[in-house]
């Protein structure tokens, strides 16, 4: 079920990237948000946190809808997109404190606050530079597909992260012998950890030779690639270990049910959550 689901899952993805036009992608995007999120929160009230769900999700919901009606590649309109998604940002601390006055039974007033802003900030948000990642290059109508850029970056970044997570499990399974972090994962190792690592890079030199570096309006250099490679699976295995840090704490398996296989969608983006700031910030500063 674990291999099915997978490549159902990357058949999706080359589908959505290629051929979806924006409108589709925002959807799909909402759609993975407010599931990923559900499940987060689900966390956190299992492990005796309360949350204020509708809040937090309504708040990712607009994030992510404000930025897509509005980015553009154009320099004076990135500006805008950002000066909009802090006013959002700020909005969003504001409603959260607000909604907490009403609460006359709630004996733990701090961490639903906090609780709530991280799930904000942990899946929408991040999730969010996707949008930035797959529309902040190319100039496009709202009914185009993907341009060639954001089309590569995307998937440049989801092939590299997950094959670190095929690397980590595959090598973890045949030579894992050496515990990394029981405490917060007790089926990680230090060997699937390198394997996973070696994987990353692997993929990431790969991908880059064959587009010869070309990315539409960024190109990569072979240095690029091992040292993008390197980051990604390295954020890659954090965003794993945190997940697993949230699981543990609720004491639960997976985040849910929705992928067969798999657990939760949580469970399938975690590592992906932490992948995209990363090459984000690297194209933007570096490239």
């Amino acid at each position: 079920m674990r291999v099915i689901s997978g490549c159902l899952i990357g058949a999706a993805v080359l589908v959505t990237v290629n051929f979806m036009p924006a409108a589709g992608v925002l959807i799909v995007l909402l759609a993975l948000s407010i599931i990923a999120q559900y499940e987060f929160y689900a966390l956190m009230e299992k492990a005796g946190m309360p949350v204020f769900r509708l809040v937090g999700t309504i708040c990712g919901v607009i994030l992510i809808v404000g930025t897509f009606l509005t980015i553009d590649p154009a320099p004076d309109q990135m500006v805008r997109v950002y000066h909009l998604q802090n006013g959002i940002i700020i909005a969003m601390l504001i409603f959260v404190f607000v909604r907490q006055f009403p609460q006359k039974h709630n004996d733990k007033p701090l961490q639903t606050i906090a609780c709530t802003l991280l799930g904000i900030m942990y899946v929408p948000f991040l999730l969010n530079l996707f949008a930035h990642l797959a529309y902040g290059w190319d100039g496009m109508a709202f009914w185009e597909p993907v341009g060639t850029t954001g089309r590569r970056l995307v998937l440049y970044v989801i092939i590299v992260v997950k094959s670190v997570d095929i690397g980590a499990y595959i090598g973890g399974r045949a030579l894992g012998r050496h515990k990394m972090l029981p405490r917060i994962s007790p089926g990680k190792t230090w060997d699937g950890f390198s394997v996973g690592i070696t994987t990353g890079v692997m993929a990431s030199w790969l991908f880059y030779n064959f587009f010869k570096g070309k990315f539409g309006a960024v190109t990569l250099t072979g240095y690029d690639s091992i040292i993008l490679g390197l980051f990604l699976s390295v954020g890659s295995v954090v965003g794993d270990l945190f997940e697993s840090l949230l699981k543990r704490s609720a004491g639960a398996k997976d985040s849910g049910r929705v992928v067969p296989g798999m657990g939760g969608l949580l469970d399938v983006l975690d590592s992906l959550l932490f992948g995209v700031p990363i090459i984000y910030i690297y194209t933007r500063l570096f490239l």
